[in-house]
């Protein structure tokens, strides 16, 4: 697994997302979160096709630190089954991935 990764998930409202970014950030899961939206999601779930509106919740974080994250997030988000999926940072400024460290070390 790389280094450094950012960890997507998303919430039916802003004020969710907020939350669960204050948490994670607050300890020391990631080094910081944005929050976008709201955004349109197109889906299946429970069998059924649909829309709405979300708010996409991105969030940096060292690899050591992801599994930690993770389960914060399911355990804390509102849904039963929330997306929480990571993507690799495969390059990234020096001082940027320095801080992500720092910032996510206990």
């Amino acid at each position: 697994m790389p280094d450094y990764l950012t960890v997507s998930t998303a919430t039916e409202t802003r004020e969710q997302a907020v939350a669960l970014a204050q948490s994670a950030v607050q300890g020391r899961l990631a080094a910081g979160a944005q929050i976008i939206g709201p955004v349109t999601s197109v889906f299946w779930h429970a069998g059924e096709f649909g829309t709405s509106e979300e708010y996409q919740l991105l969030l940096k974080t060292t690899a050591a630190r992801y599994p930690a994250l993770e389960a914060h997030l399911i355990e804390h988000h509102p849904w039963d089954n929330p997306e929480v999926c990571a993507t690799a940072i495969v390059q990234g400024a020096a001082g940027y991935l320095d801080w992500v460290d720092r910032t996510t070390t206990d």
